[in-house]
């Protein structure tokens, strides 16, 4: 997510934006009330206003057929939004424009179930190294020094004494703030610490960041390494991530990065939900599955819709990376 900034004027209608943003707001909303991407299809291509089989307001049915109509009877729709993509101007990270343009998946990628792994070798991992499956290897993180020395504290005591580290987070990096109502990391370091414990009368709180301070990112790694079983010549991305927090985690989402994705889970239990894409729910499953302390999920998340969510009472943080 990119820092909040002033949106300087384009060239380009930004009202076309936020209609486009709005239609694909309301597609996903019905795949997410249990209606089917084919039913859309049917519902455009037949151009008339009937509500799908499930029962549905009206007024739904009919922005669905506009949008379906739209984006699978008028191409140039997906032109106009990937030229405003090629502006050089600053608009807001709209996951809705990214799904408008995201290439229609190729479904084997989520054909075959989640694959659960224990005392891996780089030999044995070899021949699932790059795959779209999703992978958990359990335990493999357990003795990293950081499952025991990372916490709240100690990510504050980082920030705190290391200079431009807020700000590196603020212009360079990303920060995440999910469904809470923290927008920096300095706001994050500086909640009462009833709110960092979770106390009963909190409000619930959970945040991400990536790291780009080449300081904050060295003293980081001190404490893990790239997982053990990755083949060798598997490039260290330059930027890691961060994830804390309470409860309900990352909402139903891709994410828009260039390489698979492995995270290791180094406090409490999160538990995943994966999704295929909507164009594959015909021949793929969904998922899910509970990360215990230590292991190491691998996952595609450029092709698998994830929400998370945090065993109640407990506080979830994670490292991740990508690799390739």
């Amino acid at each position: 997510m990119a820092p909040r900034s002033v949106v300087r004027e384009c060239a380009l209608d930004l009202k076309s934006h936020l209609i486009f943003g709005r239609l694909i707001f309301l597609h996903l909303a019905l795949l997410k009330s249990g209606h089917r991407a084919s039913e859309l299809r049917k519902l455009a291509k037949s151009r008339k206003f009937e509500a799908p089989r499930r029962k549905c307001g009206l007024a739904w049915a009919c922005l669905a057929l506009v949008f379906s109509t739209a984006f699978y009877n008028f191409p140039v729709v997906n032109d106009i939004v990937k030229d405003a993509l090629e502006v050089k101007c600053v608009l807001p990270n709209n996951y809705f424009i990214w799904e408008a343009t995201r290439p229609v998946a190729d479904c084997r990628i989520c054909q075959n179930d989640v694959l659960f792994l224990e005392n891996v070798t780089r030999e044995n991992f070899a021949p699932f190294a790059y795959s779209y499956r999703p992978m958990v290897v359990r335990g493999a993180a357990r003795d990293w020094p950081a499952a025991e020395d990372f916490d709240y504290g100690f990510f504050k005591t980082l920030f705190d004494g290391t200079p431009g580290a807020y700000d590196s987070v603020e212009e360079e990096c990303q920060f995440l703030n999910f469904k809470t109502d923290l927008y920096s990391l300095r706001e994050v370091f500086t909640m009462p610490q009833e709110r960092v414990n979770n106390s009963d009368s909190a409000q619930p709180w959970y945040i991400g960041w990536s790291n780009c301070h080449a300081e904050v990112l060295n003293t980081m790694r001190k404490f893990y390494n790239k997982p053990h079983f990755l083949p060798e010549d598997a490039e260290h991305s330059h930027v890691d991530f961060i994830f804390m927090g309470y409860q309900q985690g990352a909402f139903m989402h891709l994410d828009y990065i260039s390489r698979l994705m492995w995270q290791a889970q180094l406090r409490g239990h999160k538990t995943w939900r994966l999704n295929p894409p909507p164009e594959c729910e015909d021949v793929c499953q969904r998922h899910s599955f509970t990360m215990n302390p230590g292991d190491i999920l691998l996952l595609d998340t450029r092709q698998w819709y994830h929400d998370t969510y945090i065993k109640d009472g407990e506080f979830s943080l994670t490292v991740s990376s990508d690799y390739g």
